[in-house]
């Protein structure tokens, strides 16, 4: 059989199955135990993190693993509305996202919050200066895929980026169709959060990943162990 959708999803490479048997057969501590399978493993955890930082020119510390890019999508989207619930929320975002973007913001109308959705022309691309018309002072986060699913159009991320900066709205974009095919670089982008989703650059199914800009705090609704 020959495999050309990989759009949709990536074969593991061969590579990355062989660097995780170890810590599926061997290398099993929990990272934050105290012993030497947890220092073992909170180490590798450590240096992945490192290499989607290099991937994508940011800080460790700025990266989020999650169980792929509808968690990380979801994440932002509801923890901004969260953090911002005391505001009459307005979010927008294009009419081509992803489900796991569109529906999150559905149901957050059902909620209250209002959501404005972009239009696109005839070659796929959202429009920065109609962005501009849709915001106002109610706005808290623009949320805009990098590249779509499934025409493959790169949104205009850059002029999308002033605009929110021009207004202090926070950006945005999912990134799950581009980061490992195309150089990703979250400062030039000017983005203050970035989706990636493992398998669709070789990686299994269920990892991901999130950027978050450094000094942004945007409570999730998830408690985690600490």
């Amino acid at each position: 059989m020959i495999y050309l959708d990989y759009n949709a999803t990536t074969p593991v490479d061969k590579k990355v199955a062989e660097a995780m048997l170890p810590f599926i057969y061997g290398e099993y501590g929990n990272p934050s135990s105290s012993h030497e399978l947890g220092f073992s493993a909170k180490t590798a955890i450590e240096q992945s993190r490192s290499r989607v930082a290099d991937l994508l020119n940011c800080s460790p510390v700025e990266v989020l693993f999650t169980s792929g890019g509808s968690e990380s999508n979801n994440t932002v989207i509801k923890g901004v509305a969260l953090t911002f619930k005391d505001k009459e929320n307005h979010i927008v975002t294009s009419q081509i996202e992803h489900p796991s973007v569109l529906n999150p913001c559905r149901h957050l109308e059902k909620l209250g919050c209002e959501i404005s959705y972009l239009s696109v022309d005839e070659y796929g691309a959202v429009n920065a200066e109609d962005l501009e018309k849709l915001i106002t002072e109610k706005t808290i986060l623009v949320t805009v895929m990098h590249s779509n699913n499934e025409t493959g159009a790169l949104q205009p991320i850059k002029e999308i980026s002033e605009v929110c900066r021009k207004h202090n709205i926070l950006l945005h974009t999912d990134a799950s169709q581009s980061v490992g095919k195309i150089p990703i670089d979250v400062k030039e982008l000017g983005v203050d959060f970035l989706t990636v989703a493992g398998h669709k650059l070789y990686a299994p199914k269920g990892i991901g990943a999130l950027y978050i800009k450094q000094g942004i705090i945007a409570y999730n609704g998830l408690f985690y162990a600490v």
